[in-house]
């Protein structure tokens, strides 16, 4: 049996006098590892109709990325702190998180993504989270040593009443490569984990029909090797196969 397609997300970037449309490939490894297939949706200058897609693919995968969400997406001034950006990605994520939670299909958000999605449904972000009285510094320098800078930093807590707990417990310890964080939270999100000093590290969508999950930190990176890491993956793989069986019912 084929494995269930999962859309996702691209980035827009210049690199060789090019812009390109691409993102890393851990995110497209760590689908295929749980048994899905990743078809990657392009990011370009045009606007791109997902719907075709969203008809046929059972999940959708929103990764991280360098560039951050434009202020203007929930009403703030555009600035140096917040930068970099790609506008041409916001005009394609942010409609498709929103179209995906409406139509029931499984949505798995990290690191960005999990900003995307808390900007999609009406919430705000923080641009230098480090810079806020009382919180920790969520980056993580670049490094030669990708395993070092991915590394498992901090602990946190998952609340009872979501997603996560069932999958994770109560706390596990996850890594950090993030300046920006989550501020106004929006209406329709649940926090899911807290790290100690307060940054809200997942949330899910309120009265969603299917898995609506997001993560700030990077599971992608660990999942052969760390157990809660995969263990998350292997959860947004099981309702992207519940919703392949439904849809295939449906359809007979």
């Amino acid at each position: 049996m084929a494995p269930p397609m999962v859309l996702v997300s691209c980035d827009r970037f210049e690199r060789n006098d090019l812009v390109w449309s691409g993102g890393p490939a851990s995110y497209l490894e760590a689908a295929a590892v749980v048994g899905l297939l990743p078809v990657q949706l392009p990011t370009i200058s045009e606007p791109i109709d997902p719907a075709p897609l969203l008809d046929v693919c059972a999940g959708v995968l929103i990764t991280g990325a360098r560039a951050n969400v434009h202020p203007s997406h929930y009403g703030a001034e555009e600035s140096e702190a917040a930068a970099p950006f790609d506008p041409a990605r916001d005009r394609t994520t942010l409609p498709l998180i929103r179209e995906a939670v409406a139509r029931g299909i499984p949505l798995f958000c990290i690191c960005r993504g999990i900003q995307e999605m808390n900007v999609a449904f009406g919430g705000s972000l923080h641009h230098s989270v480090h810079a806020l009285p009382g919180r920790d510094d969520h980056r993580s320098p670049q490094q030669p040593d990708v395993d070092a800078w991915f590394g498992l930093r901090h602990d946190i807590e998952i609340r009872d009443g979501g997603l996560l707990r069932p999958i994770l417990g109560e706390r596990v310890r996850v890594n950090s490569v993030h300046h920006q964080g989550i501020d106004r939270l929006a209406e329709r999100a649940h926090v899911e984990a807290v790290a100690p000093d307060g940054t809200i590290e997942a949330i899910s969508i309120r009265g969603a029909a299917a898995f609506a999950l997001g993560v700030q930190w990077h599971p992608e990176h660990f999942v052969k090797s760390d157990g809660p890491s995969r263990a998350v993956f292997e959860a947004f793989a099981q309702a992207v196969v519940a919703y392949a069986n439904q849809s295939k019912a449906r359809a007979a």
